[in-house]
């Protein structure tokens, strides 16, 4: 079976802690649950993620060298 997580095109996905979290949200100024939604299955979450995390995307950019995007993880 292949670990679609180690996938070259995959990007890095890692559990935001809550210090880190807290300046994320009071600088967009939004509440956890106004971020976009990530599926609990979705094969590229990390396997310590559960439902109610915060999950850091660090994606490859053309136009800025890395792209950071979160994502609230659901059910």
């Amino acid at each position: 079976m292949v670990d679609v997580s180690q996938h070259d095109l995959v990007p890095d996905h890692s559990v935001v802690d809550e210090a880190d979290l807290e300046a994320v949200l009071e600088e967009y100024d939004i509440k956890k649950t106004d971020l976009p939604k990530i599926k609990r299955t979705d094969k590229a979450l990390p396997d310590d993620a559960e439902v109610g995390d915060v999950i850091r995307i660090e994606r490859d950019s053309r136009t800025t060298d890395t792209a950071v995007v979160y994502r609230l993880v659901v059910e």
